[in-house]
Order: structure tokens, then sequence, then C-alpha cells
């Protein structure tokens, strides 16, 4: 499954994990990490990704 990684985790790692994970991707690379937890896992839900994220208090 992608992985959708949050703001709080660099875009960097998209790269590193896109052979194992093909089809992720970063909230700031799709321009929504100013966005509110609601929003980010509505996308995520709707384009078939699983968050990765390091906020305790996520959505």
């Amino acid at each position: 499954m992608k992985r959708l990684l949050d703001q709080n985790i660099s875009w960097k790692l998209v790269n590193r994990i896109k052979d194992l994970f093909p089809g992720s991707d970063h909230v700031r690379l799709l321009g929504i990490e100013k966005e509110d937890d609601l929003l980010v896992w509505e996308y995520a839900k709707t384009h078939g990704f699983l968050i990765v994220t390091q906020d305790i208090d996520f959505f």
C-alpha cells in the first residue's frame, strides 16, 4: 500500500521508499501540508494512502 507522509516527516524520504511502496507521496509535494488533519485523512482515504505521521494527536 502506498504511503502518505505527513508534514512532520521529511519529504525527502519519498524517493527512498518508492521502491518498497510505489505511489507514495508527501503532503508538501501535494500542496496540502498546511491543511488540517481531517482534510489530509480524507485525501488519503480517497486516494488509497496509508498515513505515516509522528503527530500523536493526528485527527
